[in-house]
């Protein structure tokens, strides 16, 4: 049994010297769709879950600017994740699926 256990390690270590390495990223990295010339505002990841925790929202994550300046994200309210936003001028609404 420990022969085998050995063998099995030996040819896993060969086959990952052996291989060639994967490109990286193996999935699509997403950009941003902006037009030229849009102008983004300084407003930052942390002013903004500021903002929702103010506002009475728990756990923001996955928060991420769009090109209308607008943060996009979740966060939980009443015990559910739901998305939300915070628009340009600072209004937190909840996003539709």
């Amino acid at each position: 049994m420990r022969h085998k256990l050995v063998l099995s390690a030996t040819i896993a270590v060969a086959a990952l010297l052996v291989l060639p390495p994967r490109s990286v990223p193996l999935i699509p990295v997403a950009q941003a769709a902006c037009e030229p010339g849009t102008r983004l505002d300084k407003t930052t990841v942390e002013q903004i879950r500021d903002r929702l925790i103010k506002a009475g929202y728990k756990k923001p994550a996955n928060l991420r600017k769009g090109c209308d300046n607008a943060w996009h994200g979740t966060a939980m309210k009443d015990g559910e994740r739901i998305n939300v936003a915070v628009t340009a001028d600072g209004h937190v609404v909840i996003e539709g699926d």
